[in-house]
């Protein structure tokens, strides 16, 4: 073991084998990773490789096979000794995957040093997760959950020593439910196996539990919640996963699974909402109004046809064309650097997050959360709408690599609100079209964008005289009404799509909580080149 000068941390230096040469192996912990290189490098250039420590996910002694192996002259001299190092290696499109490297040497004792020494260091990551609360969702998407954790998740974590309990889900609120009776403190995270839905059902089961622990009431809309320290992995197999990819990059057990593994943490804000001073929901990605609504409203009727049901209700609502008055209004989230309509996309490490946070808790230590509320302005907004939109994230899918809104971040206390004004069935088509290519969607005269930290929404037909609006249409024009179930007169409110679940009131008020809970992601990665850049034709070459 290598001494630095100035107090900094040691270095592991040794000449090793890999395949049928000797590298020089080195772990730096100062710089937390190791590497290695060629001594020897060929005409081609040199041969340097690294892995961050932090991406390290095990390290194992290995069984040195000399069938498989030419060692040369070494096979004459004392049976090697070897080791495996499993880590993380990243492919393109945010795609992780799990790659291992096997060192070997003569001396068993320098075996084991190395051994140990890496052992040492994953100890060192204090953020891994060791024990997991695993909730899978058997029914979701294409029925695949419970394989997709057993042949590919499963494994993994059992690599990463991570201990699990796994319940299977039965019916509708069983995590919810679950998580309001376990023991949560044993547990270093919460795991749902399943698609938005069976996340929707774990967030609300533990930023509940918290509230609950910590005595505070859900159904006031101005009460500061308790930020929940537990942190929820996603792995991702339902019919959408927008949550996932707008986390991650990509939806992918196996790279979520690394992220759970490695223990990355992502803050993500929460929006409460409420109805007449009644907790409805929580949400953290969609929350949507006309256009949105209609659709999953249309489609919960057609569960039967699986995820086509969201395209087929999706046309059907648009060729409906409907649009609804009503008010919104909202107040602006003048704590946050960024705008709907700048290029700074949320990432790994972002800023904007980080300075947007600290703003608002200067904000509000100095004056008071009750003061800001109450004295600062509100915009009003009145209008025929055909959809509104508020977004915790951008929402970004396979289909819509940029989302509802592309600049939207994940963790500065703001939700972008987008409103789509009544306009033309071309028009409405050209917005929506610009959600899957790279042109400004907002760049229309009928869509507004605003970024808002709370916002209320009151539909001009009130819950109250909706019954009678509604029978009069249909007494009036009852048979057109259901021979032509896209007529106008059919319905006189819409819907609101809250993360994939239909709210029952109209009316509701939003409020955005700063980095309520955390995720076991990182945000999206800028496309680089990869760290760990030990690429499996440099191993063929190797061995």
């Amino acid at each position: 073991m290598e001494q630095l000068p100035g107090g900094r941390r040691p270095r592991l230096v040794s000449s090793l084998g890999l395949g049928q040469r000797s590298w020089e192996v080195t772990l730096d912990e100062e710089r937390g990773r190791l590497a290695w290189r060629d001594p020897r490098p060929p005409r081609r250039g040199g041969e340097n490789y690294f892995v961050p420590t932090s991406e390290i996910i095990a390290v194992e002694e290995t069984e040195f096979n000399k069938k498989q192996h030419n060692i040369g002259k070494w096979q004459k001299m004392t049976k090697p000794h070897a080791f495996t190092v499993y880590y993380v290696k990243k492919a393109r499109n945010h795609r992780w995957r799990c790659s291992d490297v096997t060192f070997w040497c003569v001396d068993e004792h320098l075996c084991n040093q190395w051994i140990q020494a890496l052992k040492e260091s994953l100890e060192m990551q204090k953020s891994r997760p060791k024990q997991l609360l695993v909730y899978i969702n058997p029914y979701g998407g294409r029925r695949q959950g419970k394989r997709i954790y057993e042949q590919k998740v499963a494994p993994l974590f059992s690599l990463a020593s991570i201990s699990t309990d796994v319940v299977i889900t039965e019916h509708a609120n069983h995590a919810k439910e679950n998580l309001f009776e376990v023991n949560i403190n044993k547990y270093d995270g919460v795991v749902c196996v399943g698609g938005d839905g069976m996340f929707s059902e774990v967030m609300h089961g533990l930023i509940g539990r918290m509230q609950k622990d910590s005595g505070i009431d859900q159904n006031n809309p101005k009460a500061p919640l308790v930020q929940c320290n537990i942190r929820i992995g996603i792995i991702p197999a339902g019919s959408t996963d927008c949550i996932c990819y707008s986390t991650v990059g990509i939806i992918d057990p196996v790279t979520s699974a690394l992220h759970i593994i490695v223990g990355d943490c992502q803050p993500l804000d929460v929006s409460s909402v409420h109805h007449n001073n009644t907790f409805l929901k929580y949400s953290v990605s969609l929350l949507g109004y006309g256009f949105y609504g209609d659709i999953l409203k249309d489609s919960e009727k057609k569960r039967w046809m699986g995820p086509m049901r969201y395209d087929y209700s999706g046309f059907k609502t648009f060729l409906s064309h409907h649009y609804y008055e009503g008010t919104i209004s909202f107040q602006p989230a003048r704590h946050t650097l960024g705008s709907p309509r700048d290029k700074d996309s949320c990432r790994t490490g972002c800023y904007i997050c980080k300075k947007s946070e600290q703003q608002l808790a200067e904000w509000h230590k100095e004056c008071g959360l009750k003061h800001e509320e109450d004295e600062e302005e509100w915009k009003v907004i009145k209008g025929k709408f055909l959809a509104i939109n508020a977004v915790n994230m951008s929402c970004a899918c396979p289909r819509s690599p940029k989302g509802l809104s592309p600049a939207a971040h994940l963790a500065d206390g703001s939700a972008d609100l987008i409103l789509v004004r009544k306009c033309s069935r071309f028009d409405f088509l050209r917005y929506l079209v610009r959600h899957t290519n790279q042109d400004d969607q907002f760049d229309f005269s009928f869509v507004d964008v605003y970024r808002v930290k709370s916002f209320q929404f009151t539909s001009k037909l009130s819950d109250d005289n909706e019954s009678n609006v509604t029978d009069i249409g249909k007494k009036r024009f009852g048979q057109f009404c259901r021979d032509h179930p896209a007529c106008c007169c059919n319905s006189a409110n819409s819907t609101w799509n809250c993360d994939g679940e239909t709210l029952d009131s109209s009316a509701i008020e939003v409020r955005v909580h700063c980095q309520l809970m955390k995720l076991f992601a990182r945000g999206i990665e800028e496309n680089c080149k990869d760290e760990a850049a030990y690429s499996q034709s440099s191993v063929e070459q190797l061995l």
